[in-house]
């Protein structure tokens, strides 16, 4: 009986010193851990949806590293935003307009909604993040699933904003647990507007040439210049 004890008694105070021999992961730890992958990633691209209110957009987002971005529109049908690292450019079939602007190193954290939201899925974007944000575990870091009756588990991030400056007052941020790649990303606006972006058959690392991300508009549209803001504000 009394070897029974000891036996048991050795069992537990292994237990102990095995679980605090584990990393504890924080939330800070977590979204630098997803940083990282995405440092790991030269490009990827993504069937891409987009809610924002009542309005639900669909498309293929392409990605190359470190800031080039490229989104093509199913619905809208021809709408695209593309930005090569310098210009955002973004076509309006509705309207046959072009909408160009020059973006400069400062001003890359902004920009119109869905390239700046889809942006913050790379590592450019989530060191942007962990800067401007401060993060904590919704439930804590163990998987969940991504929406009541799914079978997908994510470990959800909250993302609060450390500034009054920052286009969201708060981002959600749904992590594949196993690749540490980002499935959605929550945000509500200033305006109290929620955004949503969904990720999915996500293709990384596949030798995407920067050509992808020069876009021509039609001959026809009308061209519109510094429609967010003039390079001399």
């Amino acid at each position: 009986m009394m070897r029974s004890r000891c036996f048991i008694g050795l069992l537990c105070v292994a237990g102990v010193f095995t679980a605090a021999a584990q990393e504890i992961i924080t939330a800070e730890r977590y979204l630098e851990m997803v940083g990282e992958r995405y440092g790991s990633i030269r490009d990827y691209e993504a069937r891409l949806t987009i809610k924002s209110g009542n309005t639900e957009m669909f498309g293929t987002v392409s990605h190359l590293s470190p800031s080039f971005l490229r989104i093509d529109f199913t619905k809208p049908l021809e709408q695209v935003v593309a930005f090569n690292g310098e210009m955002l450019t973004i076509y309006l079939p509705e309207y046959r307009a072009t909408l160009n602007q020059s973006i400069t190193p400062g001003r890359r954290s902004g920009g119109a909604n869905a390239a700046s939201g889809a942006n913050l899925a790379s590592a450019q974007g989530l060191a942007l993040l962990r800067r401007n944000y401060i993060p904590s575990f919704v439930t804590g870091p163990e998987p969940t699933p991504l929406e009541g009756g799914s079978n997908e588990k994510v470990v959800n991030l909250r993302l609060s904003r450390r500034s009054i400056s920052e286009g969201f007052r708060e981002i959600i941020l749904s992590v594949d647990p196993t690749t540490h790649l980002i499935r959605r990303i929550s945000g509500r606006t200033i305006a109290e507007v929620q955004v949503r972006f969904d990720f999915t058959d996500i293709k990384i690392n596949q030798d995407i040439p920067e050509q992808r991300f020069i876009y021509d508009s039609p001959a026809s549209a009308n061209n519109y210049n510094n429609f967010l803001f003039s390079d001399t504000d």
